[in-house]
């Protein structure tokens, strides 16, 4: 039998205990067409077995939904150095009530989101073609807010955090994906953020359905 994106996401979201309707399913599928199409072109992503892209990419990006699930903010999400999309392109397409912010700073990776938005025909999306830094809490010159931010781009809690913090409200949550690592570097940034506005609220550990890779998804909330 010839698996597709179809049976590999569901067959991923069943072990994952993740629940989809037929709609979010057939984005995700159509979201990963265009991917494996721009790919062959630029270098979005790595080459690797359908089963493999869908997995590392599509079902990690969604093991936040039950973090997301768990705030009491619906939105907006921020998804600083999103890429191909991910988490927040394939997040927006499974939740499609959720507002989203993809921030870019890679012109051509900008250009396939803005592509796959318009082909999907979602509405309640932004890509911003600019880098985030530090202190940071404009983009697009204008001021902005968001309750929830995330990111896979960033390797290390610390600097990830201090480019969070002027974009995120007082009670505002931000996520880090991270694997095995992850208690490393939350002693990491303990000792080189002590005045940190963020405190580590709750730890969600899960693996991904296929391989088995750990996943931990720290969430932090901006207390002051």
């Amino acid at each position: 039998m010839i698996e597709t994106c179809d049976t590999i996401l569901r067959e991923g979201l069943a072990r994952m205990h993740l629940a989809l309707d037929g709609g979010g399913v057939t984005g995700l599928c159509r979201y990963q067409a265009e991917l494996a199409k721009w790919s062959r072109k630029m270098n979005l992503i790595a080459r690797a077995p359908l089963r493999e892209v869908v997995e590392t990419h599509f079902l990690d990006s969604l093991t936040l939904l039950p973090v997301l699930d768990e705030l009491p903010a619906a939105g907006p999400l921020l998804d600083i150095g999103t890429g191909a999309g991910f988490p927040g392109l394939a997040l927006k397409i499974a939740r499609p009530g959720l507002a989203v912010t993809l921030v870019e700073p890679r012109q051509k990776r900008v250009s396939f989101l803005r592509h796959v938005i318009r082909t999907l025909q979602l509405a309640g999306v932004e890509v911003i073609e600019e880098r985030i830094e530090p202190g940071q809490n404009t983009l697009r010159g204008e001021v902005r807010s968001f309750p929830i931010i995330t990111s896979r781009a960033f390797t290390a809690i610390a600097p990830f955090l201090d480019c969070c913090t002027a974009l995120s409200p007082p009670g505002g949550a931000v996520i880090c994906m991270k694997g095995r690592r992850a208690p490393e570097e939350i002693a990491e940034w303990q000792a080189l953020s002590p005045g940190s506005p963020y405190t580590l609220a709750r730890t969600f550990t899960t693996a991904l359905p296929f391989s088995g890779i750990p996943r931990q998804l720290l969430r932090f909330t901006k207390t002051g």
